[in-house]
């Protein structure tokens, strides 16, 4: 496989203007993060500050009605709320070993840029994320809660002021601070090094939910399911399973309305290939090649490309994507809260959504692993306006 590459997709597609700290990037992967005193300070930082392990959690109300083990992978058990926050403190420590003194970021859902402005402060950093105006409305409580943090929130206006447009703004601003600065990139997207790295950070959740699985049920999972929107939580879970061959990978990506001319993020389920932030990945574009625009009731989800290494999975046909609509993860968010007593994200719930909708397709007693990627609580708005409507 081509370095760089998943199969056909991935790459450096960038301009010359960041080509430089790309490098930079890429030779820091490769030389710092396998290094012993990088890996203790991360084993450290995990334990003691992420509040990892996470644990393995079996649904048993929800299993018995399902007619099978569920069992949930209790990301939202992590410091800040969410998977993100594996993610940030790597590339926080990794900055801090190439001599940076900034980290920037882009954020959809704001978990991302809550856990990148937590790990600026626990290593004294300057933090800077961008965001896009309409999420920044849409996510109010995570902006305040970065800018505790001591990060510079900084709303972006062009496009349809979502993620995509974010993402935009962030690579504009690294172009022109790349000598102090390090660009947090939050999902498994991006050029090379990114999706190598990000899925390298959080594949710790599919090791521990690999390991958890044998010590309490003796046995793998039948099927593990995530949500997929760039895709890091679910390139996290997946990765430590995929030589597993009888474990049978599911992505759930955001059907959003579900009308036949709404919009929506079901990326690798709609779209076809092309090039999006510096790499070849299936994006939802039009005929002429422009971008669409993409939605989902999950801010997190609301991104129009995916990580190259999805591509590669579904091109390879060892995972599958699924798509699920806004009604059905609003239905599953209050599933899970009334039936366990847990709060999804709303992203997480695309991934519960889709195994109460196919409960009827599921060999009884099989076991079913959910990457519960993030709590619930900077969603209450949103679902308490959706429902509103209904």
């Amino acid at each position: 496989m081509r370095k760089g590459y998943f199969g056909a997709f991935g790459g450096r597609f960038v301009p010359e203007l960041l080509v430089p700290p790309l490098a930079e990037l890429e030779q820091a992967v490769d030389n710092i993060l396998p290094d012993e005193a990088f890996e203790k300070d991360m084993d450290q930082v995990c334990r003691e500050f992420v509040g990892r392990p996470t644990p393995l959690y079996l649904c048993r109300n929800l299993s018995a009605d399902m007619g099978f083990d569920v069992f949930l992978k209790r990301e939202d058990l992590a410091h800040t709320g969410a998977h993100k926050i594996n993610n940030t403190v790597g590339q926080a420590l990794l900055a801090r070993h190439m001599g940076k003194s900034c980290l920037l970021a882009e954020t959809g859902a704001g978990q991302h840029g809550v856990a990148t402005a937590t790990a600026a402060a626990m290593l004294g950093l300057d933090c800077i994320v961008f965001m896009g105006a309409l999420d920044v409305q849409r996510q109010s409580i995570n902006v305040h809660r970065m800018e505790l943090m001591g990060a510079r929130v900084e709303p972006v206006e062009s496009g349809t002021r979502t993620l995509k447009d974010a993402i935009n703004a962030a690579l504009r601003y690294w172009i022109a601070h790349q000598s102090d600065t390090h660009y947090c990139l939050g999902s498994a997207v991006g050029p090379h090094p990114f999706p190598l790295l990000v899925r390298r950070l959080q594949s710790i959740i599919g090791r521990e939910s690999r390991e958890q699985m044998l010590q309490q049920t003796g046995s793998l999972p039948d099927t593990v399911v995530a949500c997929v929107g760039g895709g890091s939580n679910a390139i996290g879970i997946f990765h430590p399973f995929i030589q597993d061959t009888g474990v049978e990978l599911v992505g759930v990506e955001a059907g959003g309305r579900g009308g036949p001319d709404d919009h929506h993020s079901s990326t690798l389920s709609r779209g076809t290939p092309g090039v999006l932030h510096g790499t070849h990945t299936f994006l939802l574009q039009s005929i002429e090649g422009q971008i669409l625009p993409s939605h989902s009731v999950a801010p997190g989800l609301d991104y129009p490309g995916v990580g190259p290494e999805h591509a590669f999975l579904k091109d390879s046909s060892r995972a599958r994507y699924e798509v699920i609509h806004d009604r059905q993860a609003l239905d599953a968010f209050n599933l899970l809260s009334r039936k366990e007593g847990i709060i999804p994200a709303l992203e997480s719930a695309h991934a519960v959504a889709w195994v109460s909708e196919s409960r009827d397709h599921i060999r009884p007693g099989s076991k079913v692993l959910i990457n519960l990627s993030g709590r619930g609580d900077k969603d209450l708005d949103i679902v308490r306006e959706q429902m509103a409507e209904v």
